[in-house]
């Protein structure tokens, strides 16, 4: 046998290129303080147009130019809660509508976040597992399975 024991080398220490997710894509243009001040507006919007019943309003201004990247957890946490208080308070009739309403990348976007609280469901949040599929199963019907694969190919993570 050689004398060289191959499985001892710790090859990560070899490797000079690391790959970071900030690598992946372009950093949000607002800044973190912008992107949290920016949620917290939106936030309260939302919460406006929900209690005045203005649903598609609601979601046009949380679904535009959602948090991402690295920072910003607290924003994407703020928007999300927002977003699930929407989909919470519309009725399944009025869904499609809603939906056909929106441009392709609010509907990514609405995808995205639907996965997020499917993801936040066993974590002890009020999110409805049964709303949650209801929306996902309308929204694939508008949008079709190449939404769900924008979703999942996208690196950003709302």
């Amino acid at each position: 046998m050689s004398e060289y024991a191959f499985r001892k080398i710790n090859i990560d220490a070899l490797e000079e290129e690391v790959l970071l997710p900030s690598d992946l894509y372009d950093p949000d243009p607002r800044g973190p303080d912008g992107v949290l001040s920016d949620a917290q507006r939106k936030s309260g919007e939302v919460r406006n147009l929900v209690s005045k019943g203005d649903i598609p309003g609601a979601l046009n201004a949380i679904l535009s130019e959602p948090p991402y990247g690295e920072g910003v957890d607290q924003a994407k946490d703020l928007t999300t809660s927002s977003l699930l208080l929407i989909l919470n308070s519309t009725r399944a009739a009025e869904i499609p509508g809603i939906l056909k309403a929106l441009d392709q990348e609010q509907q990514d976007h609405l995808m995205a976040y639907i996965y997020k609280g499917m993801a936040a469901i066993g974590q002890g949040s009020d999110v409805s597992g049964s709303v949650l599929l209801n929306w996902h199963a309308q929204l694939t019907e508008v949008a079709g399975v190449g939404c769900i694969v924008r979703v999942m190919t996208d690196r950003r993570t709302l």
